[in-house]
């Protein structure tokens, strides 16, 4: 396969998306990526979920409960399952 190519197939725009979303790809790659996304449907549907997957991953929004919210909740349940 030639490295000049412009025009690359599916496995290929997947690889580059994968090298892309952790900041490896070089100039060319993103190119030829983007390139790609232009006309192929299932690859920016790839490449949408890899951003999604990455924000996730990056900015989670996880809330917890106090320890004592906790240390509540299972005495209460203790108490439940007593009954």
């Amino acid at each position: 396969m030639s490295k000049n190519k412009i025009f690359v197939e599916c496995h290929e725009a997947n690889h580059y998306c994968d090298k892309n979303q952790y900041k490896e790809a070089t100039l060319w790659e993103k190119v030829k990526l983007n390139i790609h996304l232009i006309y192929c449907r299932a690859c920016r549907k790839y490449s949408a979920n890899n951003n999604k997957l990455t924000k996730l991953i990056n900015k989670p929004e996880v809330h917890s409960i106090a320890d004592d919210q906790k240390q509540a909740m299972k005495d209460l349940l203790s108490q439940e399952l007593s009954k």
